[in-house]
């Protein structure tokens, strides 16, 4: 990973943490049920989780108490549009967004000297069966100071109303007791650390529970997709659930998707677009092997794009050709069929969501389309990082180059 971090695209928001703060996440994580972390420094995302906490624990998600209930933890309003990097739902984002946008000065005076636990409530204990991830609708989300600030300044209001009646103000008592609550967490009557609980409403999202799941519930009949055939398997049993199942791998799913307007294509007009000579030649980089020129160099070099295309076999060169050569075809006669002629798998990469859909739509079915066909690498690093990184380790080092050479093209 030591070119994607010199080339600012791995983990390159990160916050650095130490001293004071690393104590008031430890007691953010005790209050939330996990154990303390024992490094001195770590770095955090918008969501407060940590790569280094992370690896420390030997767990990705170690915010979940479970598949049904994860957590976020703010300790510093530098978390505000910083990015997500280990998000368990695709709406997680939109949940820390609307955190910010309704609590954004309250979070600046919290943290001066706290720290805020984050709840989020889909009133759901623990997932038992597959097609519980339909059970996520409305979330709320609950707030904790850690030291029960909150609690502690209606103790001091109750102390000084106290203090004021009578002859009080002699009571040594008393005195000692406000002295010592000023003392330990400072004068909190002017303070207003009241966070009211909200409520966020899902519509379609992806979640990581059950080895990743799909619910696509704002289309013509809801949708459920599987990335675990183990999980995808139990779901089919269901026979009370008014709803269509897919796992990722089955052929049907494309053809669905089309007929429900989710999803669509158009090869004359993608073989003009950036995004098709990335895949086109992402996936001719697949046949390279023992090459005499750095695989960055073929696939940027015209000419020696196309010597290394004559010296395959004729098989693998239509494969690689295939959208181009049924486009040819087109223009002599209508009767050719794209299966007939498209390699499969490129066909597949040639669709996008339908144009008809909202924004956020889009974004998750983008990220559902990298998961089906993951051959354009600047639109797998945008919808899906952690696929990304994966697949980026098993590349050749000069196809490492070409792929940061597209993604810094972009940003």
């Amino acid at each position: 990973m030591q070119k994607l971090k010199a080339a600012n695209l791995y983990l390159s928001e990160l916050i650095p943490i130490s001293g004071k703060l690393v104590e008031r996440y430890n007691k953010c994580l005790k209050k939330l049920g996990f154990s303390e972390t024992k490094l001195e420094k770590f770095s955090i995302d918008g969501m407060g989780w940590s790569p280094e906490i992370s690896e420390e624990k030997g767990e990705p998600y170690y915010l979940c108490n479970g598949e049904s209930n994860p957590h976020a933890i703010i300790i510093t309003p530098l978390q505000h549009k910083k990015p997500l990097y280990m998000p368990f739902h695709t709406f997680d984002r939109d949940m820390m967004t609307l955190i910010f946008k309704t609590y954004g000065s309250k979070i600046n005076d919290i943290t001066r000297d706290s720290a805020i636990c984050i709840d989020f409530d889909q009133k759901i204990d623990a997932f038992y069966e597959p097609l519980d991830v339909l059970k996520y609708k409305n979330v709320t989300i609950r707030f904790h100071l850690i030291d029960n600030l909150d609690n502690v300044r209606e103790t001091q209001l109750q102390l000084i109303d106290k203090f004021k009646r009578g002859n009080n103000f002699i009571d040594e008592g008393l005195h000692a007791q406000l002295l010592e609550s000023a003392r330990r967490y400072g004068d909190l009557r002017t303070r207003d650390l009241s966070l009211e609980e909200l409520q966020f409403e899902t519509n379609s999202f992806y979640t990581k529970s059950f080895g990743g799941v799909y619910v696509l519930r704002d289309f013509i009949a809801p949708m459920v997709v599987f990335e675990d055939m183990k999980w995808y398997k139990e779901a089919i049993k269901d026979t009370l659930q008014d709803v269509i199942i897919f796992h990722i791998s089955q052929p049907e799913l494309m053809e669905k998707l089309r007929d429900h307007i989710i999803i669509a294509y158009d090869l004359e007009d993608v073989v003009k677009e950036a995004r098709y000579e990335r895949i086109k030649k992402f996936m001719f980089a697949q046949y390279l092997k023992d090459t005499s020129h750095p695989i960055k160099d073929i696939l940027n070099d015209q000419l020696l794009f196309k010597s290394y295309l004559n010296k395959m076999d004729i098989d693998t060169r239509k494969r690689v050709m295939s959208v181009e050569r049924y486009l040819e075809k087109l223009e002599t006669s209508n009767q050719f069929k794209i299966a007939d002629i498209v390699d499969n798998d490129l066909f597949e990469a040639m669709h996008e969501p339908h144009s008809s859909l909202h924004p956020k739509h889009q974004d998750l079915i983008w990220k559902l389309l990298m998961n089906i066909s993951a051959k354009d690498v600047l639109f797998l690093y945008w919808y899906d990082k952690l696929q990304f990184y994966k697949a980026y380790d098993t590349w050749d080092e000069s196809l490492k180059d070409w792929a940061i050479e597209q993604i810094k093209s972009y940003i």
